[in-house]
């Protein structure tokens, strides 16, 4: 049995795929990491809503996706920055901005997961994880 290398990464692909075929929620394995993640994707506005479901071991999180009229996914683009083969830890003056600050970075700072916004706001860098758009 092969256990997930990058369990974002696979959180990310999911979502992604999840998307492309259309689907209105998709259940992912739970993690504190992913419910920080999970919880600013829904602040922003890219996903409606989700949900803890139980299922006896670490549980999962249901994520409602979210759509325009036309049927296209809230999120355009979503990618990987940081990986286990190379990290990626920037400085909060080198912190990236998305699409010319229309998108968001998401970032893993010493003073929990964030948005590169609010990073730049309390002066703090970290591992970038991932832009979404």
């Amino acid at each position: 049995m092969s256990g997930i290398t990058d369990p974002v990464a696979d959180y990310l692909t999911r979502i992604r795929n999840a998307q492309m075929a259309r689907h209105r929620h998709v259940d992912i394995p739970a993690s504190k990491l992913k419910r920080a993640i999970t919880q600013i994707l829904m602040d922003k506005g890219y996903i409606r809503n989700y949900l803890n479901v139980d299922d006896g071991k670490q549980g999962l999180l249901r994520l409602y996706l979210k759509y325009d009229r036309d049927g296209n996914p809230a999120i355009q683009t979503l990618k990987r920055v940081s990986r286990p083969g190379l990290r990626k830890y920037v400085g909060a003056d080198a912190l990236p901005r998305v699409r010319n600050g229309l998108g968001i970075a998401i970032v893993s700072t010493s003073q929990g997961v964030m948005t590169d916004k609010e990073a730049r706001r309390i002066n703090v860098g970290g591992e970038v994880l991932a832009e979404v758009f």
